[in-house]
């Protein structure tokens, strides 16, 4: 069965770009969220204006700042008095990540007033270490240059995509998960920062043809995000949505030798559709 995959983007901001939105993306199938990515403080607010009042039911979680896990308390209030979302939220976590999200969420006393609930009594924890299957899908995790050593980490869907987090430039990423025509999603902003990506140094990590189906996120600014337009580079804005790539010929013909056969088959390159 073919997929038509998109990327939404509910936001596209880094944390002081409130205008923007904290950065989150909703992979789609056929238009319905399939598997949201990171949980802003107005992620969820934004993800229920998306789709129709629903409830994400499957997060990825990149890291844990604030700016990407805050929501996850409104969700856990929005969710808890629903029987048909409580305890039924996939929530894939990093296993590296478990520990952290334990203590600057899970951790709070007395979640409910009343007692008798835990944080996690909202979710189905999934710890995830190099690949995961969802709905189908087997999405592949790696580890990203965000802060400390094995703190952030990015996603991707081998033939399709490949989304980093927050990060510095991965150029061994890069060149070893997108060698089949990937769509690059990729942290951006336009000052020099240990933790994030300069969109002035890409050119010395990235060749042309990378950067040409590289998209850029996480910029902070309005301004920060025409600047980058300006340089030549395709950025993503709050609300957009992109149809991903499906395999190539020679993709999909490696699976086949590799006995890894999946739903997905070749089709149009990618292009923008809102």
């Amino acid at each position: 069965m073919r997929r038509a995959l998109t990327l939404h983007f509910l936001g596209t901001g880094n944390a002081h770009a409130h205008e923007l939105g904290s950065s989150s993306a909703v992979i789609e199938d056929a238009g319905f969220p399939l598997l949201m990515i990171d949980c802003g403080p107005d992620s969820i607010t934004t993800y229920m204006a998306a789709y129709e009042n629903l409830l994400p039911e499957a997060i990825f979680i990149t890291h844990t700042h604030m700016d990407h896990i805050g929501g996850l308390e409104n969700l856990f209030y929005r969710a808890y008095f629903q029987e048909s979302y409580r305890g039924k939220i996939r929530l894939y976590v990093p296993v590296h990540l478990i520990d952290i999200l334990q203590k600057r969420l899970a951790d709070y006393p007395s979640i409910l007033a009343e007692g008798n609930a835990n944080f996690w009594d909202c979710f189905q924890l999934i710890p995830v270490s190099d690949s995961f299957w969802h709905q189908g899908l087997q999405f592949s995790v790696f580890p990203v240059r965000h802060h400390q050593y094995l703190s952030a980490y990015g996603l991707s869907l081998p033939g399709i995509f490949l989304f980093t987090g927050d990060t510095c430039p991965i150029p061994e990423i890069i060149n070893s998960l997108t060698c089949h025509n990937e769509m690059i999603f990729h942290d951006a902003s336009t000052r020099s920062n240990p933790s994030h990506t300069c969109i002035h140094d890409v050119w010395r990590y990235y060749s042309e043809q990378q950067l040409s189906r590289t998209v850029f996120y996480h910029y902070e600014s309005v301004e920060a995000g025409n600047e980058i337009e300006h340089l030549g580079y395709s950025i993503a804005r709050p609300g957009q949505s992109f149809v991903l790539s499906r395999p190539s010929v020679t993709y999909w013909q490696q699976q086949v030798n590799n006995h890894v056969v999946t739903e997905l088959k070749p089709g149009p390159a990618p292009r923008l559709t809102r």
